[in-house]
């Protein structure tokens, strides 16, 4: 009996797996056995990087907040105390949309925040 073996299937996974690899330099564009190496590394990296993204946000909204705040004179820290004070929950990201679109909504959380902490 003849050794039976899953052609179609062997080369339908290294398709796929030289398709990922498309742009990559070099043999790890071309050849399956490079490639697969190149394309497990790469997929690791968009794992833990599609959660880094999230981080890096929050802390883009949280720089682009206190240079607003530092603007009306006071501290990102105070600003954050005195909302949660006032009992205003808003995300760090609509705060960070308000402070450059919308200024003067800004100006009224500020003045929210400064009149909560100082009572």
């Amino acid at each position: 009996m003849p050794r039976a073996r899953n052609v179609s299937a062997t080369r339908k996974r290294r398709k796929k797996v030289l398709k990922k690899a498309k742009g990559y330099f070099g043999n790890k564009s071309r050849l399956y056995r490079y490639a697969k190496d190149a394309v497990d590394r790469g997929e690791v990296y968009a794992y833990a990087h599609r959660r880094k993204r999230k981080t890096e946000f929050r802390q883009l909204w949280i720089v682009r907040i206190n240079a607003a705040c530092r603007a009306e004179g006071i501290r990102y820290g105070e600003f954050i105390h005195g909302l949660a004070k006032a009992n205003i929950e808003l995300n760090r990201k609509v705060m960070s949309e308000l402070a450059i679109h919308e200024p003067e909504s800004f100006k009224e959380l500020v003045a929210k925040a400064k009149t909560a902490l100082a009572a």
